[in-house]
């Protein structure tokens, strides 16, 4: 590592393989938390490259514990997180939704490590069992169309990290790898990202597989559609920057989607939001984003998504298939 640090302070890059090779040592236990505290603040201080992320994401994609979920259409709504927004819990509650749609989630999530509460915060909250156990999340997809994939028990090779993040408690270039390293390698994903340089690099990477994609820069700086401002839409097919008004939506104040400042707050808006008894910014802020998923795996236009998203809510089809995970998993 003392070599590799050394060119790194050098402004050196490094290729692919060996980028790589960093992130195997680093799951070996090969280097100190001092040295692996170095590695990572290397990259708040400058871009991390295309082989670079690359090759991390090679990394955790070959030590991850892999989820055989081929035999469904499943698409992950997932945010890098590290926006410094404070918003709600909005991918996660679109994830819900869109499986009250009738769709296959298989979403990967983690603890807040940047923001108040992560996913896997509010669904631990919730009362949702986080396990690697496939016959759990086999049945857990089918009853309820949705399953939550908590990344600490699916990549052991961040056991080693993960108290050095919490401890930094600033987005790191592990936030930038999350969404693209789903142990269940979903067929379609719906991503979001903090800077329209990751977004870039992201479809780079992404229209060298077979994932149908969508990747959503919310031009301020979201991680997500925010409806406070545009958003970047790059997919398979196109590229395009849309207005808050093209989602059919009125435009709104940040303020209006915060998450509350502690774990206990952010917990009480996902489940205000989830049975119905959300704000009016709230429940729009959610249905859009969901209905770019479902557009995303449906191929279909954005007002039919919209639709899809909006009665999947207020039918209570969503809220429904959180208490049923609830349920299976108590």
């Amino acid at each position: 590592m003392k070599n590799i640090l050394n060119r790194l302070i050098q402004h050196e890059v490094l290729n692919k393989e060996e980028a790589k090779d960093v992130l195997v040592n680093i799951s070996s236990g090969n280097y100190n938390p001092s040295q692996i505290a170095a590695f990572m603040t290397v990259y708040m201080m400058r871009s991390i490259t295309i082989e670079e992320l690359s090759g991390f994401r090679e990394a955790l994609l070959e030590l991850c514990i892999p989820v055989d979920f081929s035999a469904y259409n499943t698409i992950d709504l997932c945010g890098t997180g590290g926006d410094g927004k404070d918003t709600f819990n909005i991918s996660t509650l679109a994830s819900f939704i869109v499986a009250g749609a009738g769709i296959k989630v298989a979403k990967h999530g983690n603890y807040g490590v940047s923001s108040i509460s992560g996913s896997s915060n509010v669904m631990e909250k919730m009362g949702v069992k986080f396990t690697n156990d496939i016959d759990f999340l086999t049945k857990s997809i089918e009853e309820t169309n949705i399953t939550i994939l908590h990344a600490p028990l699916f990549h052991p090779a961040m056991k080693n990290v993960g108290p050095i993040r919490k401890e930094l408690a600033v987005k790191t270039f592990f936030n930038m790898l999350g969404p693209m390293v789903n142990p269940s390698f979903p067929k379609n994903q719906m991503v979001g990202v903090f800077s329209l340089e990751l977004a870039r690099m992201y479809a780079y990477l992404y229209q060298n597989t077979t994932t149908n994609y969508s990747i959503l820069h919310g031009l301020s700086g979201f991680d997500e559609v925010s409806l406070t401002d545009d958003v970047k839409i790059i997919s398979n097919h196109s590229e395009q920057i849309l207005k808050p008004i093209d989602f059919n939506f009125p435009s709104i104040k940040l303020e209006s989607i915060k998450g509350g400042t502690t774990i206990d707050e952010a917990d009480k808006i996902f489940y205000n939001v989830i049975s119905g008894k959300g704000s009016v910014e709230q429940n729009n802020v959610v249905c859009a984003n969901a209905a770019v998923a479902i557009q995303t795996i449906e191929k279909s236009n954005y007002e039919d998504a919209l639709s899809k998203a909006q009665e999947s809510l207020k039918t209570g089809k969503a809220f429904e298939k959180l208490n049923h995970l609830i349920k299976i998993s108590s």
